[in-house]
């Protein structure tokens, strides 16, 4: 017998007719134009943009739908008297207009948490501002390799909601939701992972306590039967337990846990009632680095009610690292040169030249998301040989970096250069046979390109043209 999907049947019924905004023309919301055209929906979209900034064919999809259509910096202006409101992951619901039109009784959603809400899949969610992607990405390929269909998506992916036809009560989803998709949502994954918590995106939050608030919703409305898998190693994680509803599962890198998953001198190991299980040798997987050990530790743990061992080994020991994330490149004349420019922070980057025992130098900078670069001079002191810093935030890691030489009373070669051809050229002149050229940025792409992505083809690009 076919499955049915009740609930997305009575939303369809919902919707016909219906007053329904769409804010923001970006991936997860553009299949919304053709699924609400569909069911009729009377779709009025916004977009900060110019409408000159818009892709010709989305607006072209626009006006043969015959949708109305508000662009501009002060486009919400309009946003008035809707039944329902998608918006986007960087539109916030804290925003007074969708506020106004909340408290007038518009429903205020967005495209992954009306999927969410009428999954009939298992969901497995993973958020945390370090090593979503990865982690993600490897719940998935332990979930393949266990014979079930899957659907990846959230921040990762394809945007799922037009997929949900498709789902079953036997499949699996696998979503990365960042703190902008899970903030205003009340509705949690029946498997929730927070890889860790540290600040991030300060230049859009209002502070880190919003940032924190919006990450605990990843499991703040699940029930007894759910399972949160914690990072036991960061303090913030570490009190989420205080708060779960459903049983919580930690994973480690530091402590030897009387239950859950350690990473311990590179093996991983399973923790029950204090016997410790060896698992695996790190030193068996293609990924490198201590955070992608506790990155499979923390995807073995998302998976165990779900998946035999012997099954989470064999896909883990056959994943590869994820483009832009510690992605080797190419090697020229006994030098490796590897593409981390999903490192957007200095917490990833930090775990990025703590995944190497060879010399580096470092490509780093970009665009300023108000983070503290401190942390990151020590490492930087002790590990790399020459420095070369692009971008709004050159200047503070310089500045970070000097004074810890200074402290240090060592030297350091570092270079200032105005775009990323010039990094790759001086980092080609620089590097020696046996060293590493890192590109891991430690923060945002948008003052000089698209995404981390762009970024990261552009760079590979610039590598392989050498």
């Amino acid at each position: 017998m076919n499955f049915e999907n009740q609930k997305l049947k009575e939303f369809n019924e919902y919707i016909k007719f219906r007053k329904v905004a769409i804010i923001g023309l970006g991936v997860s919301n553009i299949p919304l134009l053709d699924y609400m055209n569909e069911h009729n929906g009377y779709v009025t979209v916004f977009d900060e943009r110019e409408s000159s900034k818009i892709p010709t064919e989305i607006l072209n999809k626009i006006n043969s739908y015959r949708f109305s259509s508000f662009f501009g910096k002060n486009c919400l202006e309009h946003l008035k008297g809707f039944d329902i409101i998608f918006r986007s992951p960087s539109c916030l619901p804290t925003k007074p207009e969708l506020v106004a039109e909340e408290q007038r009784g518009a429903i205020i959603t967005s495209e992954i948490e009306m999927l969410m809400k009428m999954c009939p899949a298992t969901i497995v969610g993973v958020t945390g501002s370090d090593g979503k992607t990865t982690t993600t990405s490897l719940i998935n390929a332990i979930l393949k390799t266990a014979g079930y269909k899957t659907f990846l998506g959230g921040n990762i992916g394809t945007p799922l909601f037009t997929k949900l036809e498709e789902m079953t009560p036997e499949d699996v989803v696998v979503l990365e939701l960042s703190s902008f998709q899970l903030m205003g949502m009340d509705i949690s994954p029946h498997i929730a992972v927070i890889t860790n918590i540290t600040p991030n995106h300060l230049n859009i939050h209002k502070d880190f306590e919003e940032y924190i608030n919006a990450k605990k919703n990843i499991f703040r409305y699940q029930n007894e039967n759910d399972i949160l898998v914690l990072n036991y190693d960061n303090e913030i994680t570490r009190e989420c337990a205080k708060e779960a509803k459903g049983k919580v599962i930690f994973f480690s890198g530091k402590e030897k846990l009387d239950n859950g998953f350690i990473v311990d001198n590179k093996i991983i190991k399973e923790c029950e009632d204090k016997v410790r299980k060896h698992i695996l040798d790190g030193n068996e997987l293609i990924l490198r680095g201590e955070h992608n050990y506790e990155n499979v530790a923390t995807a073995i743990a998302a998976t165990k009610t779900l998946v035999k061992l012997d099954d989470a080994i064999k896909a883990v020991k056959e994943f590869k690292p994820v483009a832009h994330r510690l992605e080797i490149v190419r090697e020229i004349d006994g030098v490796k040169w590897y593409n981390d420019s999903a490192s957007t922070s200095p917490t990833r980057t930090l775990a990025g030249l703590n995944a190497f025992d060879e010399d580096i130098i470092l490509i780093a900078g970009g665009y300023d998301k108000n983070l503290d670069y401190t942390p990151l001079a020590k490492p930087i002191v002790d590990k790399v040989k020459c420095l070369i810093l692009i971008g709004q935030t050159s200047g503070k890691i310089f500045d970070c970096v000097k004074a810890e030489l200074e402290k240090q009373n060592k030297t350091l070669d570092i270079y200032m250069c105005d775009n990323l051809e010039d990094t790759v050229k001086l980092a080609k002149r620089f590097a020696k046979k046996g060293q590493v050229v890192l590109f891991s940025p430690a923060s945002a792409s948008f003052d000089m390109f698209k995404n981390a992505y762009d970024r990261g083809d552009q760079f590979k690009e610039l590598v392989n043209q050498l």
